[in-house]
């Protein structure tokens, strides 16, 4: 009984789909009262005695329409075939069938089924009496002006629904995407902030580490002065400690955030943050070593050639951090900076030897070299990002030796392969002298959408297909119909103009004919008539002679009868001769 209880379920909620609100009930209630009262009216006034059964089956296929349109379709057609009390429910079906069902082969059988099928039962029920090719064409054109049109018509407005809530859920989609931008686009400069603060802030804490601690061992300083330079070396240490806590809180919120193609986007609503440095300014970078007291050679080497922005940035912070790294680690060695111009990149190199004293050997204690582990990583980042690379070790001799290959050209990497900074960004787009340059596919239209999202435009992402308009479909079809509906318009008038000329006999035939003359002679002075026009004739007029075989037809001139009146003409043969013959009035 569970089994029966649902399977009867689930066939109501089919054919019967809900939300049933209250207006629903009513719409649809008023709708086969209407339509089942029509086609009840339709029945009587047609005398086919089904008026009853019409009626019924039209209130019940019109409630099932929603549910089951291509089986309403059929069945709909299979009544037209029947009677003409259906018809205003066929373009109900129509509409339904083309607003509901999606796949296009159901669509086309149902509707080439439904036709034949009313044609097959309309030549079945009227052949007697109307010609076959009248019943197939105007079952051909009454089936496409009651139900393909409206079936055009509501598939039409059934996709542009479709189509609206499908470009609504893509704008809503684009403005949370938009949101997300923009908070990726903070966090990362939040991140490059933070990089900065660490290679800029670092280095300059690391260069007064240096003169203080050069200071503490001056033998001219009293007690108190050499407390003082102490205090202040331990606090500048201090601060380069809290300063790389800051930065490496900084750096893991940012890449918590998930890869976005932002390039060159600064903080909401901010334009991008200049970058400073570049290989020019690696000379004040050895200027101010120097003036810390330590020895700093710097040679270069090869035909100079102009880099890019972001990899002329990236040496500059290639030799600040390796002077950072050098002055914290390895106090008072020597440091060489070498710029070698190879034909196709930049090589910076910075090498130092091993300190000459420990570190903590020095009057005031032992102060650990504090490293946040962020500026080697910060390095490879931004090399990766121009198409280079960064090597760093130790050498031979004890000491340390940091390198990067930067090319020319600064060739950035694919969508995706890594974090995003300043110089480049994860779909090849970065930003240079205030222009956007952007390199790999789509990578215009996501910079653009990047910076539209920052300054609060809708975003723009990549241009999507284009789509044909569900209009076009429709209207080729609507047009397809109507001019199929001409030709069978003019093909029906050119039939009926035809069909009229062949039941029709001209007075003057009538009067010059004679009784007895042979029926073959007859036949080639009258039209070979049409039951379309004659067959309300057939058993009308005075009665006519036993075992004869009577042929109706209309006369060419009506005389003044009534509304329902025709003149007619019959002639009656037996035994192969004209025996009778009458002109009179008929009613139809």
């Amino acid at each position: 009984m569970d089994v029966i209880a649902r399977a009867w379920s689930k066939a109501v909620r089919t054919a019967l789909p809900g939300p049933w609100r209250a207006g629903a009930v009513i719409r649809e209630a008023v709708g086969a009262l209407l339509l089942g009262g029509l086609a009840l009216l339709i029945e009587v006034a047609s005398r086919s005695g089904l008026a009853l059964a019409m009626g019924s089956a039209v209130v019940l296929l019109f409630l099932l329409r929603r549910g089951l349109p291509a089986t309403v379709l059929v069945l709909t057609s299979v009544a037209c075939g029947f009677g003409g009390g259906p018809l205003p429910l066929l373009i109900c079906a129509g509409w339904s069938a083309g607003a509901r069902v999606r796949r296009v082969a159901v669509l086309a059988g149902s509707f080439t089924g439904g036709w034949t099928l009313m044609t097959l039962f309309g030549v079945l029920k009227d052949a007697g009496q109307v010609p076959v090719k009248l019943i197939v064409g105007f079952s051909l054109g009454g089936f496409l002006l009651l139900a393909v049109l409206p079936a055009l018509w509501g598939r039409y407005r059934a996709q542009r629904r479709a189509l609206m809530d499908a470009l609504s859920e893509r704008n809503e989609q684009l403005l949370r995407e938009r949101a997300m931008v923009a908070h990726q686009a903070r966090l990362r400069e939040r991140h490059r902030i933070a990089q900065d603060m660490h290679d800029s802030l670092g280095h300059q804490l690391a260069l007064i580490s240096v003169h203080t601690g050069a200071l503490e061992v001056d033998r001219t300083l009293t007690d108190r002065q050499r407390e003082a330079v102490g205090v202040l070396r331990l606090a500048a240490v201090t601060a380069m400690r809290e300063l790389r806590e800051v930065v490496g809180v900084l750096h893991d919120e940012s890449s918590m955030a998930p890869s976005a193609p932002v390039a060159g986007a600064g903080a909401a609503g901010a334009g991008p943050v200049v970058v400073a440095g570049g290989v020019d300014g690696i000379d004040g970078l050895v200027a101010s070593s120097r003036a810390a007291g330590t020895v700093v050679s710097l040679a270069r080497d090869g035909e100079r050639r102009a880099l890019s922005a972001s990899a002329g940035h990236a040496a500059y912070r290639v030799v600040q951090e390796a002077l950072t790294n050098a002055h914290k680690h390895a106090p008072g060695a020597p440091i060489t900076v070498a710029l070698r111009y190879e034909p196709d990149a930049l090589v910076v190199e910075v090498v130092n030897p091993a300190a000459p004293e420990p570190v903590g050997a020095r009057p005031g204690g032992a102060v650990a070299a504090v490293s946040g582990g962020q500026g080697l990583t910060g390095l490879r980042e931004r090399a990766r990002l121009v198409g280079g690379m960064v090597h760093a070790g130790p050498t031979t001799e004890a000491g340390f030796r940091l390198a990067a290959v930067l090319p020319y050209e600064g060739a950035e990497t694919p969508a995706g392969a890594g974090s995003v900074t300043t110089d480049a960004g994860a779909d090849g787009a970065r930003e240079t002298d205030g222009a956007w340059e952007t390199g790999g596919a789509g990578g215009t239209d996501v910079a653009w959408g990047v910076r539209g999202a920052l300054d609060g435009a809708p975003l723009v992402g990549p241009a999507p297909s284009r789509r044909r308009s569900p209009a076009i479909g429709c209207a080729i079809g609507g047009i397809a119909v109507l001019l199929v509906l001409l030709g069978l318009l003019i093909w029906g008038v050119v039939g009926f103009v035809r069909s009229a000329q062949d039941s029709t006999v001209r007075r003057t035939v009538y009067e010059e004919v004679r009784l007895g003359t042979p029926e073959e002679e007859m036949e080639r002075l009258l039209p070979p008539g049409s039951d379309f026009f004659t067959q309300n004739l057939r058993g009308t007029g005075p009665t006519p002679p036993t075992g004869s075989v009577c042929r109706y037809f209309l006369s060419d001139h009506q005389s003044g009868g009534g509304w329902n009146e025709d003149t007619a003409i019959r002639f009656c043969f037996k035994d192969g001769v004209l025996v009778d013959k009458q002109l009179y009035q008929a009613k139809q």
